[in-house]
């Protein structure tokens, strides 16, 4: 069984991740569209591999596992992106929880096509490239918060969410 991932990721863009490399103050948020459809592009190539529903190891997802859960993180992104945009620039919207472990269960990752997903996730991966990609200058410091209190701008949400995406690349690599 899989363990929840109870880590609070935020860390992220204050220092580098070990496990990936992934460096958020080294990426001008000009990068983030391109950053998102190239780690889409690496994802779903991973989902063509025959192994792609095989489990590493007990403990680790497969190929589809993570699939599906960028494709997830893309439409979770791109929501808490068009909530912070619709702000009044005074207040910083609420993001609602997302339980990415009970929706990997819920939804059954494991049981997905691999075929649709890296589908699905080329779709929700340019969708929320786009809206990154067309945020004016002046919304980049438009704020947002999650229930635990941290905070994120335009351009920190991105950062945060490209990390995602690359973590997972580094994650499926074969």
């Amino acid at each position: 069984m899989i363990a929840p991932d109870t880590k609070n990721w935020t860390w992220v863009l204050e220092r580098p991740c070990a496990e990936c490399g992934f460096d958020a103050e080294a990426i001008a948020f000009a990068a983030v569209p391109e950053i998102v459809r190239d780690s889409a592009t690496r994802i779903g190539s991973a989902l063509e591999r025959d192994d792609a529903r095989v489990r590493p190891d007990e403990a680790t997802w497969s190929v589809l596992e993570y699939g599906a859960h960028v494709r997830d993180v893309c439409r979770i992104f791109d929501t808490r992106l068009a909530l912070m945009l619709a702000g009044d620039g005074v207040t910083a919207p609420a993001f609602e929880n997302w339980d990415q472990d009970a929706t990997a269960l819920a939804d059954r990752y494991d049981l997905q096509d691999p075929a649709v997903v890296a589908e699905e996730l080329a779709v929700a991966a340019d969708h929320v490239a786009a809206a990154f990609g067309s945020v004016p200058a002046d919304r980049l410091d438009l704020r947002g918060a999650r229930s635990d209190g941290s905070l994120f701008t335009v351009t920190s949400l991105g950062r945060y969410f490209l990390h995602d995406l690359v973590h997972h690349v580094h994650d499926v690599r074969g």
